[in-house]
Order: structure tokens, then C-alpha cells, then sequence
């Protein structure tokens, strides 16, 4: 994710409602053979002005070397854009700020050489996720319209294969609004976390209801609701526009709360940032685990994490209840076996000016992250079973927003 005062402004984003560079008689482009060679795409913002595109580069390596955007990839179109990877394709997301905006989509050719496939025009949305061979999206209004709208885009065909809506006011059932933090594949269902929220009262993201979680699940492909499942013992699920449902090998999914509902400006709830289980095939919490993060952590809180495998997750903590930074000091978490340990290698806290936290690339592992710091923007190879973090290539010119892979 950006800057944080991106995560404050009205609607991010997307919904792929028509196809800008093509009509309807022209051809699907078809998914390119690949020779399983890899590429890293890292999307950077250049440092030199306010106000501009990101730049796509490209890189064999991620952990040594030097890349530059002087001279070098391709501008995007508009200043804020997301990102997501699916079917080998690379999707751009323009936020429109209130308009609708362009979503651009890439694949590498077989020179590896990253090309333009389309465009799509978007509207709105608040969550996104990959779901088989789709982009899921889903477009939630925080106040006035009682109504989710959910478009699941192919990304083989690049277009809009369904859509339908959620009535969001029903769904939370309690006088307030059902507002989704993220989607989530797990099995064969969606599992969509959402935040209770107020919104009215000059109030739209508050809640009465502070020491509750909630996960809405779906069948799929038909989005039909199939039942919510409630928890006491932490807050909601996820932050806004961020994940906090994550499902791992064996098919159970974990819940990381980071505790931050509020009510009129204030933080209210009485729960620490936690972990909580669901067991494969379940649609219950399992009502014996439960993982305190902020006792193992001596009081940190939880503001994202990615999965690292066998467990282990790699999280960005905060000392201060922050319902929209990110926190600049990392640890792993072993889900397995409640372990919580602080990462060696990385910036300190206090040095970090930015931290990426969308669409990273987490391999064998390995998480890959992007830290700016006033000596510039590196990736940082982190390593969930040592608990450590290296500097790798850096980005010359430009602050890292985010990184992902293809293959060719």
C-alpha cells in the first residue's frame, strides 16, 4: 500500500466494467507458454516531485544490484495505482479519486520482457483478492446505499464472468453496516472478514460494537451467503483494505486482529491483538487457540502480516494503536506453536519512512519487502525461519510500492 493518507480518502478503486482497448469482435489474447523463468516486478514511486506515476521495472534478482527510474520501465497512468497478480498475468489498478480509473493488464513476453495486453475501466471498490481463476472485487459503500456490490473478473478473458450484491445492513444485523476488510479464498468458499461500522454521525467508521469479530462466508462462484462466523474474544478481522485472513497449507485459516475499533475518534476495545483458528472444512472458530500477539510482543500491535509458509508469518507491529499506518518493526509469529520472535537485520523503527505491504512476493520461506529509509528504498529479504532480514537490490531514484513475480 502507499502512503497512509491513501488509505484515508473516500473509495480506492476498481471494478473492470468495460475493455478500452478492445471491442467486442476482437480476440481474447490467449495465456502465453512459459518456461518457468522468473521475473520480479517491483513498481516504484519516483522521489524527485510530488504528484507522479509509479514506474514498473523489472529484475532477475531481488537480493543484490542497484535498479534506477531514471531512464528506465514503464509509466503508469495516473498517480495511485494497486496492484495484483493472477493466472501470470499482472493487473495495475488506477484509483480514480472519486472517478472512474483504468486498470492496465501485463503479462511477460517470451523474451521476458513485460507487455500490455488492455485496459479496463474501473470504478470504487474497497477489497480485492484472487479467488481460481478470477479477480473477486467488491465495491462496499460506507454509508447512504445498503448494498455491496461484488464483479468477479476472469483474468484469462480479462472481462466481468458475474456480479450480484450483498445487503451489508442486514448482514451485520445489529443497527449497523458490514464492511468487508478483505476476501479471502479458503477451500473451496470465500471467507470475507468484515469491520462493524456506524456509518453516519460524522461517525462512519465507528462502532458500537468494538470486542466482537465477524467472518461472512460464501459459496463460490454464486457469492450466496452461507452463514457468519462470530467470535468474542478479539476485535474484527483485518484493518480497512487490510488482509487479516490468511489460509495456510493444511487448509485452516487464521484470524489476526489488530484491536483497533474505535468510536467518535477514540479507540475503544478492551481485546488485545490476537490470532485466532479456523480448522479446515470448519466454519466455526476453534474455541480452544488463541495466540495473545500483544502479551508476546510486550504490547505491540499487529498492522500486517504475510505468510511465509510452515506456520510462520512474517508481521509489521506498531508500539501505538494505529487503525491506518503501518508498523515499521517486524517479527515471526509461528502460528504453530505460539512463538513470537523480533526480526534481526531490519532498519530501526524510527529510521523507516515507508513500508510495503501490498501484493509482496513470499517464496520458500522468504518474504520480500520494500523499505524507504532517508538513505533510500531497498527490498529487504526476510527469512521466517531465522528470523532475519537482509538488504537486497536497491531501488535508485524511486520509493518501492510494491512487488510481485511472473514467469515466462
Amino acid at each position: 500500500m502507499k502512503n497512509n493518507k491513501i488509505l484515508l480518502a473516500a473509495y480506492l478503486f476498481l471494478s473492470m466494467l468495460f475493455t478500452t482497448s478492445c471491442n467486442e469482435d476482437d480476440p481474447i489474447p490467449a495465456v502465453e507458454e512459459t518456461t518457468g523463468t522468473t521475473k520480479y516486478i517491483i513498481t516504484s514511486t519516483p522521489t524527485a516531485s510530488e504528484g507522479v506515476a509509479d514506474y514498473l521495472l523489472t529484475t532477475d534478482d531481488l537480493t543484490t544490484g542497484t535498479i534506477s527510474t531514471v531512464g528506465n520501465g514503464i509509466e503508469q497512468d495516473g498517480t495511485y495505482r494497486y496492484y495484483v497478480t493472477n493466472k501470470n498475468r499482472f493487473f495495475s489498478l488506477l484509483y480514480g479519486q472519486g472517478n472512474p480509473g483504468a486498470v492496465t493488464t501485463y503479462e511477460l513476453n517470451g523474451q521476458g520482457k513485460l507487455t500490455k495486453l488492455s485496459n479496463f475501466q474501473s470504478e470504487a471498490v474497497q477489497a480485492f483478492a484472487a479467488v481460481n481463476d478470477d479477480i473477486l472485487m467488491m465495491k462496499i459503500p460506507r454509508s447512504g446505499d445498503e448494498n455491496a456490490s461484488w464483479y468477479r473478473v476472469n483474468a484469462e478473458q480479462m472481462q466481468i464472468v458475474g456480479e450480484g450484491k450483498v445487503n451489508i445492513v442486514k448482514l451485520a444485523g445489529n443497527g449497523e453496516r458490514a464492511h468487508f476488510t478483505w476476501l479471502t479464498q479458503v477451500g473451496d468458499k470465500v471467507y470475507a472478514p468484515y469491520m462493524s461500522i456506524k456509518g453516519c454521525c460524522s461517525d462512519a467508521f465507528g462502532t458500537q460494537y468494538p470486542d466482537s469479530s465477524w467472518v461472512a462466508v460464501f459459496s463460490y462462484p454464486d457469492m450466496a451467503l452461507e452463514k457468519v462466523i462470530k467470535d468474542d474474544r478479539i476485535s474484527f478481522v483485518g484493518r480497512y483494505f487490510t488482509n487479516g485472513l490468511v489460509a495456510d497449507e493444511k487448509g485452516d485459516a487464521y484470524a489476526f486482529s489488530s484491536s483497533v475499533a474505535t468510536s467518535s475518534g477514540n479507540y475503544t476495545s478492551s481485546k488485545p491483538s490476537a490470532v485466532l483458528k479456523i480448522n479446515k472444512g470448519q466454519t466455526e472458530f476453534d474455541q480452544i487457540y488463541y495466540f495473545d500477539l500483544e502479551q508476546a510482543s510486550g504490547g505491540y500491535h499487529i498492522t500486517a502480516q504475510n505468510y511465509a509458509g510452515n506456520g510462520k508469518f512474517i508481521l509489521m507491529m506498531s508500539d501505538v494503536k494505529n487503525a491506518y499506518g503501518v508498523g515499521k518493526r517486524f517479527a515471526v509469529a509461528d502460528v504453530y506453536a505460539k512463538t513470537f520472535t523480533w526480526v534481526q537485520g531490519a532498519p530501526e523503527a524510527t529510521a523507516i519512512t515507508d513500508v510495503t505491504t501490498n501484493n509482496l512476493v513470499v517464496e520458500d520461506g522468504i518474504a520480500y519487502i520494500g523499505i524507504t529509509t532517508a538513505e533510500g528504498s531497498y527490498v529487504y529479504k526476510f527469512d521466517a525461519g531465522a528470523a532475519t532480514a537482509t538488504q537486497g537490490i536497491k531501488v535508485d531514484g524511486g520509493k518501492i510500492t510494491a512487488i510481485s513475480k511472473l514467469s515466462y
